[in-house]
């Protein structure tokens, strides 16, 4: 048994975490602070002796003794880190560093939760670890980008420093079940459009693509990553390697929801990226040939059956 504190553990991701780890016999404390997690995400692991909820923001230091962190907090869809871009570069950075600090003093393992945001509008294709990124420093997705680059940066100098076991994963797009049906992100967006009848919309010409892995293939890549070796820190993409334009996935949820809603087209944010598609050659190297298990078709319905009990 392992003591293991997840922060943003009451988030979609986190709390699939949180669940897996009870799973496997760990003891769990879970920090949130609702910004966007939710406490009825968790509710159902409550009664576990095993696990301890605490509302808590990762701006402001925390202290426990624990063995490994896994550093989940951070608003993740565009609509919730643009609502107060300054509380999501401070949650990213000073998150970063609180939980960095905690690791160095308990000599704990961290893993932190980066994106592939920190690839930008990608020029090369699939993208691959070693590749810088192309980003604009001050576009509108910068607080969230940066904030998360930041991060990486304080990891590998924590780690270099003061010798810090750390891990960083960069995730791409993820959906499943308790996803906010109004947190703005493409997955959730296309469904409750779809089961309430309202017109699909699609930003763009539709053609830009998108990889989609489901929520409990991230996990598996999660956990392996925490308990790889510790001479391995990544960072390593973890992702669905098939690639979807938007316009392949509104149609596959409106076959999927029997929905007579109808596709519309409106212009393109700022810096939305054309492309973005993981190379995951070296978390199926370096995590025991870990890869994507969850087709898209088995994982939308999934999903659309947790939207219809909680959107109709």
């Amino acid at each position: 048994m392992k003591k293991i504190l997840v922060t943003g553990g009451a988030g979609f991701l986190g709390s699939h975490l949180c669940e897996r780890l009870l799973k496997e016999g760990n003891e769990v404390i879970c920090l949130d602070n609702y910004f966007t997690g939710n406490k009825k995400n968790v509710i159902h692991l409550l009664d576990n002796p095993l696990f301890e909820l605490i509302r808590h923001d990762v701006t402001e230091p925390f202290y426990a003794e624990v063995d490994q962190i896994y550093n989940l907090a951070c608003p993740a869809s565009p609509p919730h880190y643009q609502y107060n871009p300054i509380k999501t570069i401070k949650t990213s950075v000073l998150g970063a560093l609180n939980m960095l600090g905690l690791a160095k003093r308990v000599n704990a393992k961290i893993l932190q939760a980066s994106t592939s945001e920190v690839y930008g509008d990608p020029e090369v294709h699939p993208q691959t670890e070693d590749y810088w990124g192309n980003v604009n420093p001050i576009g509108l997705r910068s607080c969230y980008d940066e904030g998360k680059r930041c991060a990486e940066s304080l990891f590998v100098n924590y780690k270099d420093q003061n010798d810090v076991k750390i891990k960083i994963i960069r995730i791409f797009n993820t959906y499943g079940t308790r996803m906010n049906p109004y947190d703005g992100r493409v997955v959730s967006n296309f469904i409750v459009q779809a089961l309430k009848g309202e017109n699909i919309t699609i930003y763009g010409n539709g053609k830009q693509t998108r990889s989609f892995q489901y929520v409990d293939d991230l996990v598996e890549g999660m956990i392996r990553m925490m308990n790889s070796d510790d001479s391995f820190s990544g960072p390593v993409n973890l992702g669905n390697p098939n690639e979807f334009t938007m316009l392949e996935l509104a149609e596959n949820i409106l076959k999927l929801t029997k929905s007579k809603s109808k596709i519309v087209y409106q212009p393109l944010p700022q810096d939305d990226p054309m492309q973005r598609q993981p190379n995951i050659s070296l978390a199926y190297e370096k995590l025991n040939g870990w890869k994507p298990e969850v087709d898209l078709k088995d994982g939308l319905e999934k999903t659309i059956k947790y939207f219809e009990q909680i959107v109709l």
